[in-house]
């Protein structure tokens, strides 16, 4: 009765586990791979590090290694240097994109629908698209009164393209008899655009707004090296500027984790708005 007994117990305690066991093992499998590639990154960042630091012509810039960096990365942290930065940066990005969202989504819904504006609008979008959004830098420090403002244009003039594009091509894809069955059923223009046309583009939106934000968190860094005092870019160029070579990692590396989170916040809403399950 007792080997029946302690039995007894042990499968019930394995039962209770089982669940605990099964999802440390996907957490396991969900996190070796990235795992993997951090390590590889660190790996190549420590030995560039070393590769610098043993040069002659080039070890007055060892800090950027990744001991002095991870050092100055804690302190700017620990100290709270690193929040307005980031309060300034997100400030003018948000803005940007908020206008480019704005401006980009109506702009593909109508060139997505009607073949003639599409039509009409190709060589001029493409031609403007191909500018380099930099290159509108004294343009912009012309047309605003503010710095702030002026660099919003620009991550806007950058990340407005993307989100056009990604939208037309998501309306171009919707199946026509979407439209049939919406006018056979009494549906005006608003509610065809309500509710089949922007539950139809929803992750086709959601993907050219992800790479909006590549494209706008690329251009920030240079923006900000503009007349401004404030920022992420700000904040690297004036490292640069006092020769704190640690201090300018430790902000790309910030500028880096930022990035990152923002991307991955994009690919969650790409995601949610899918029509098929997602493993």
């Amino acid at each position: 009765m007792n080997r029946e007994a302690t039995l007894s117990v042990d499968t019930a305690t394995a039962e209770r586990l089982m669940p605990l066991l099964r999802l440390a093992d996907r957490a396991r499998r969900a996190l070796q791979y990235p795992a993997l590639g951090i390590a590889g990154l660190f790996a190549l960042w420590y030995w560039g590090g070393w590769a610098i630091g043993n040069n002659e012509d080039t070890m007055a810039f060892a800090s950027f290694a990744p001991g002095p960096t991870l050092a100055a990365f804690w302190d700017i942290v620990s100290s709270g240097a690193v929040w307005s930065p980031i309060e300034s940066s997100l400030y003018r990005v948000g803005w940007g994109l908020a206008y480019a969202i704005a401006i980009g989504v109506p702009l593909g819904v109508m060139i997505g629908y009607f073949l003639t504006l599409k039509q009409v609008t190709h060589v001029p979008f493409q031609f403007l698209r191909m500018i380099s959004p930099l290159a509108w830098m004294p343009v912009a420090v012309l047309a605003f009164a503010t710095w702030d403002a002026a660099i919003i244009f620009l991550i806007a003039i950058a990340a407005v393209w993307p989100i056009t594009y990604a939208t037309a091509h998501g309306v171009q894809r919707i199946d026509p008899m979407w439209l049939k069955v919406g006018n056979n059923l009494g549906a005006n223009p608003y509610h065809t655009l309500r509710y089949i046309v922007m539950p139809a583009i929803a992750q086709d939106v959601f993907a050219g707004i992800r790479l909006a934000v590549g494209v706008a968190w690329i251009v920030l860094v240079p923006a900000e090296y503009l007349g401004v005092t404030s920022g992420l870019g700000y904040a690297i160029n004036d490292a640069r500027d006092t020769l704190e070579y640690d201090k300018l990692a430790a902000f790309v590396l910030v500028i880096g984790i930022i990035g990152y989170m923002l991307d991955a916040i994009c690919v969650r809403l790409i995601k949610r708005s899918s029509y098929h399950a997602e493993g």
